[in-house]
């Protein structure tokens, strides 16, 4: 026999669920932006944020990538953990490559995951997939909700493990019941996470050894990674270089961490890096690593990477120091933490003018350069004047691909977390999301999205949400026409065998565009562009402009696969 049971309306809303407390949970946590998507696995969630008047805003995207690209350019300018909901299955595995993205380059995200009810976890139910084991590979660390009196802690902890230490992604998997469970009011929170226990301070000792292997040295150079920015240090390294006169080379990831038009400022190293840049490192004979992880792009033939130098390395990830370049001065910190140690400190450097010279000499004789076309657009020049319209001021997002190096070598950053791309997972279709995560965190801010005509096609569907939410982002299309680096190195290394890296049925860009209605324009050459192009870029509207480029242009300087940073080809005009 089944007994009705007749609940008042004042006791049902009484009554928390576990997506309530999911919602008051991000609240506590200061979230004021969710990216979401919904499905049936997180119809309760989305319930929960439907009937409470939360104090955060939720932005859907059109696609899971899209979200969590979106949270990623949030968190890489605001410091501040992305947070992402997404449904079972699909949902969930549609997030796995830019959960791997945050962990490959340090940015904190939690992201949310439906799950199929617990009874019916294991039995390949509709929309079920094994998240916790997808993505235990490519996060910080993840949870599977098993009590609801557990969510508010787990929250908690999941926020503290994205954000503190080396930050990265950590994953909640909330199972369809959970969310639906009545929850008791006295639920404990508290963190429990004995054995997470991040390094911050510095040995004093090991910080002392530095200042004696930098009193003796006679051509020191100091490298900026991701580190400095995510630690919020850019201040106390001016303060370093400048006290000591010393040449500073950056990661890809550190640009903007000292300021790009600085005198000691030598530019980019790595694959793609400047002549300058690489022949300190390679000519150093003391490298002081802040916050960098000498992945094989920055390094090239790693026997051949700063041969005479004595390595330094600071990093608040211990496997990072001596993973791939042994370090005799390890420092296990937080870079901003040791930095002001060594600020504190002091010592007698010897003269290095000649070493000076020398860095100076290099930048000077060797600059970046490019041809300008006669008939389409140079995209280094094109480059250039957005960074001349933007005053440097903009926020930068980018795709993966010639692009991306032609805006790290020509758009100068001169502040901190206002260059956002994908450094080690190389992802395409990151730029326009990662714009609108960063439009987000920065409402007041020119934020311009650069990318290629290859990568944007994998995530434009994301004009949508520019278009819904009425963001500012301006969308560049570098279009070629083509995969452009896997058509530059097929025809440096595969004789121009140009297989399957032409883009030869591009959609009309401009047509696409005003379809989401966007504002939308074409530049065939650089005639045509003008005064126009400043009211565009600092226009209070969502604009997408198609800037048809040289074709056949290349990306140079470059390092060939296998070879020492020294051996770079393209540093000159006709130099190859």
């Amino acid at each position: 026999m089944k007994v009705e049971v007749e609940h008042s309306e004042e006791t049902a809303e009484n009554i928390k669920t576990g997506a309530d407390l999911l919602v008051e949970a991000l609240a506590e946590q200061d979230v004021d932006t969710v990216f979401g998507y919904p499905g049936g696995a997180v119809l309760p969630i989305y319930d929960a944020l439907y009937r409470h008047e939360s104090s955060f805003k939720h932005i859907l995207c059109r696609h899971e990538q899209g979200l969590i690209h979106a949270a990623e350019g949030y968190a890489r300018v605001s410091s501040k953990p992305g947070v992402v909901i997404a449904t079972s299955g699909p949902g969930a595995t549609n997030l796995i490559t830019g959960i791997t993205d945050a962990m490959m380059d340090s940015l904190p995200i939690v992201a949310f995951t439906g799950q199929v009810s617990s009874k019916v976890i294991g039995t390949d139910a509709f929309q079920e997939a094994d998240v916790i084991g997808l993505t235990t590979p490519v996060t910080k660390h993840n949870y599977q909700v098993t009590d609801v009196k557990d969510l508010k802690r787990i929250v908690k902890e999941a926020f503290h493990i994205a954000s503190t230490g080396r930050p990265g992604p950590v994953v909640v998997d909330i199972p369809k019941n959970i969310s639906e469970a009545a929850a008791e009011t006295a639920e404990n929170d508290e963190i429990r996470l004995p054995g997470y226990q991040p390094t911050t301070k510095p040995n004093p000792l090991q910080i002392n050894r530095l200042l004696e292997a930098l009193e003796k040295s006679e051509r020191p150079v100091v490298l900026t990674g991701a580190g400095i920015q995510f630690a919020n240090a850019s201040e106390e390294l001016r303060t370093f270089v400048g006290r000591y006169n010393l040449p500073v080379v950056s990661t890809l990831l550190g640009l903007g961490a000292f300021n790009a038009d600085d005198k000691n400022f030598l530019g980019m190293a790595g694959m793609h890096g400047t002549y300058a840049a690489n022949m300190a490192v390679h000519d150093a004979d003391l490298l002081i690593n802040f916050g960098a992880r000498f992945d094989d792009r920055l390094t090239g033939k790693i026997s051949d990477f700063a041969p005479h130098a004595k390595i330094a390395h600071i990093d608040i990830d211990p496997a990072e120091i001596g993973k791939n370049i042994p370090a005799q001065i390890p420092v296990v910190a937080d870079v901003k933490e040791a930095l002001e140690l060594i600020n504190q400190g002091h010592c007698d450097m010897k003269a290095i003018d000649s070493w000076i010279h020398k860095t100076q000499q290099d930048k000077e004789e060797n600059p970046l350069w490019y041809d300008r076309t006669k008939e389409l657009i140079s995209p280094q020049w094109f480059i250039e004047q957005v960074y001349k319209v933007t005053e440097g001021n903009a926020i930068v997002t980018t795709d993966v691909g010639q692009h991306q190096m032609w805006s790290a070598q020509f758009y100068k950053f001169n502040q901190p977390n206002h260059f956002v791309t994908s450094g080690g997972l190389g992802t395409m279709g990151f730029g326009l999301p990662a714009a609108i995560g960063a439009q987000l965190a920065f409402p007041n801010k020119n934020v311009v999205a650069i990318v290629g005509d290859g990568g944007f096609q994998m995530t434009m569907q994301e004009l949508a949400t520019l278009k819904q939410y009425n963001l500012p982002v301006k969308v560049i299309i570098v279009n070629n026409e083509a995969l452009g680096m896997v058509r530059q190195w097929q025809e440096k290394f595969y004789d121009e065998r140009y297989s399957e890296s032409l883009m030869q049925t591009n959609p009309d860009f401009v047509k696409l565009g005003e379809s989401f209605g966007i504002k939308s324009v074409r530049y065939t050459s650089e005639d045509e562009i003008d005064d126009e192009l400043k009211d565009i870029l600092t226009s209070d509207e969502p604009v997408l402009i198609d800037a048809r480029v040289e074709k056949l242009d290349l990306v140079y300087p470059m390092v060939p696969a296998g070879k020492g940073n020294h051996e770079m080809i393209g540093v000159r005009p006709c130099s190859e």
